[in-house]
């Protein structure tokens, strides 16, 4: 891949930038790429036991076919924020090399694009300081609970000490803010909110609490069984002094409240992400993007709309851009989840990109 944005320089962010706006008005300025399907966890709210049946390899987009399409997100339409996703994106043996190309892009402002990752943390005490120097700005980690055996029977691997060691490594290298993300289910793991939370204000991590969502193995989520946001922000309010109000949103998913210091803890502050129970989709600025080279306008999408195929049948930057942007024009107002016809996506979130 060396030498791809080389020998065609980036163009400076200037007239003739697009957007990626839909029939309600929200414009996309966050791309979500998914880099594999593959994982080396089976978590039990994403996966079955054996694994899935993973994307072949000559289906996947190449490192370079992956930065064209980076490209022309940030330079022609309008994208500010690049987030890695998988599976586990740590898997893509080109992982370096892909963010020091989308590192060299500058978005309309003039600046380089935000690069994050979202990892189950697996590894990256040996990767984080080469990530930061190719230029990834900050990371997400997956973590459900401190509890080895819990761990272990949720991820069916034994492999929370590589996880805190990952964190560990993030925060030695600059990978800040480090974000923790967690999913709480009834009967598993709620009595980790508040041991978790204590963590993360102890070693200056953010956490955010995500309500579980239909996106793992069919027939396996029940509204009813979902730990909602009012139950995580009722558990942590027993044990925590938190602000009456959360902060602003925006379009960030998290409501963030401020936690005031404790004898045995600093003050810092925790997100819950309610995208069930409260959803966001008025505020959504996201766009994905598969490890296929599928463009998804939701995580809960039933359609996708194909850039692999026409990208490798010589379509222009142009023409893939007029492909992004119809594709983006059709995007549903919200994800209905709580309707009675809702049904869920074919793609598990492993197959789709977090």
């Amino acid at each position: 891949m060396s030498g791809l944005l080389g020998d065609a320089p980036t163009r400076p962010a200037s007239e003739g930038v697009r957007e990626l706006r839909d029939a309600y008005g929200r414009v996309a300025r966050d791309l979500r790429v998914s880099l594999t399907d593959r994982c080396n966890l089976r978590c039990t709210y994403c996966m079955p036991a054996e694994g899935l049946d993973w994307l072949p390899r000559e289906s996947t987009l190449t490192d370079e076919e992956v930065v064209r399409l980076v490209r022309i997100a940030v330079e022609d339409l309008g994208i500010d924020e690049v987030r890695f996703t998988g599976g586990e994106p740590l898997l893509r043996r080109g992982l370096e090399g892909i963010l020091a190309e989308c590192a060299r892009l500058r978005t309309r402002h003039g600046h380089a694009p935000e690069l994050s990752l979202t990892t189950n943390g697996l590894g990256l005490d040996k990767r984080a300081r080469a990530l930061k120097e190719a230029g990834l700005t900050r990371v997400n980690v997956s973590l459900d609970t401190l509890d080895r055996e819990r761990y272990a029977r949720l991820a069916r691997r034994d492999r929370l000490p590589d996880v805190i060691a990952g964190l560990a490594g993030a925060a030695s290298a600059g990978l800040t803010p480090i974000k923790v993300n967690t999913v709480l289910m009834r009967g598993v793991n709620e009595e980790d909110a508040v041991p978790l939370l204590h963590f993360c204000l102890t070693h200056g991590y953010q956490l955010r609490f995500i309500e579980q969502m239909p996106l793992g193995p069919p027939h396996t989520w029940r509204r009813t069984e979902m730990v909602d946001a009012a139950e995580i922000h009722r558990r942590l309010s027993e044990h925590f002094a938190l602000s009456q109000e959360p902060a602003p949103q925006g379009s960030a998913p998290a409501a963030v409240w401020q936690v005031a210091a404790g004898e045995d803890h600093p003050a810092g502050s925790v997100g819950i992400i309610a995208s069930v129970s409260r959803p966001f989709c008025g505020a959504c600025d996201r766009t994905r993007l598969t490890a296929d080279g599928q463009i998804r306008t939701c995580l809960f999408s039933r359609s996708e709309t194909d850039l692999r195929d026409a990208m490798r049948s010589g379509a222009s930057d142009r023409e893939l851009a007029d492909i992004w942007i119809g594709a983006m024009a059709e995007k549903k107002a919200g994800h209905d989840i709580d309707d009675v016809s809702f049904i869920q996506p074919d793609r598990t979130m492993s197959a789709i990109g977090g």
